[in-house]
């Protein structure tokens, strides 16, 4: 089966486009197809590191967003390509009255796609209660796969306690750890607009990563991998 993965959090800064890129890498790397979708309406980060890859969707506006389903009736063959939605700041409720109006789930489980809600957390209790309202708002029938980024932090005790936790895990939930890529190189990377396999394969130019920081750079994706195969996708 296929899946199609909406990279939430709702709250801004806590590495939803990282985690869509990564997720965009491990695809590509492993010739699995997908399409990828931007809803960020000023950086669109995703687009730009993967700008063959994904295009923008405007979350106000139906029409914009059917071209996800879209795009999974018109791809060829019987197996469908995933998707990967890099969801914005603030795009949940638009995203989720779209999803609830047009009975999303129920046509992606005609289309055998498994439907995968990611919601990206940093350390604090924002992530917590913005954790609690996506489930509220979906109840059962999607997948749960709850990201702690240790790049936003490291004592996620509060979210380990929580009651929207509990909520999350007793509907089947996934909690996994994304590991930090020391920031001098996620900088250079960003500031070259570059995919994580040019990372870690180009040696050139002046923000191209050095010996090690390349060799960290795939020591860090070899270990997200390895998580991301333990999820449904």
């Amino acid at each position: 089966m296929s899946s199609l993965n909406f990279i939430g959090g709702e709250k801004g800064g806590v590495g939803k486009s990282v985690v869509a890129r990564v997720l965009a890498q491990y695809f590509i790397d492993n010739q699995r197809p997908f399409i990828g979708f931007d809803t960020d309406r000023s950086h669109t980060t995703f687009t730009r590191f993967y700008q063959d890859y994904a295009s923008q969707v405007i979350v106000d506006s139906y029409e914009s967003l059917d071209a996800i389903a879209l795009a999974l009736d018109e791809a060829a063959g019987d197996t469908k390509p995933s998707v990967i939605v890099d969801m914005a700041a603030q795009t949940a409720a638009p995203v989720a009255r779209w999803i609830e109006e047009s009975d999303l789930f129920s046509v992606m489980a005609d289309m055998g796609m498994k439907v995968n809600l990611w919601h990206v957390a940093d350390a604090g209790k924002d992530s917590v209660d913005l954790l609690d309202h996506l489930v509220a708002t979906y109840g059962a029938g999607p997948n749960y796969i709850v990201v702690k980024n240790l790049g936003r932090g490291t004592d996620f005790s509060q979210l380990d306690r929580s009651a929207a936790l509990q909520k999350a895990l007793d509907l089947g939930a996934q909690v996994v750890s994304l590991g930090q890529l020391q920031e001098s190189s996620m900088r250079k990377i960003d500031r070259k607009d570059a995919s994580f396999w040019a990372a870690v394969n180009l040696t050139s130019g002046p923000d191209a990563l050095g010996l090690l920081e390349r060799q960290r750079a795939k020591h860090w994706l070899k270990k997200t991998y390895a998580t991301l195969e333990s999820l449904p996708l």
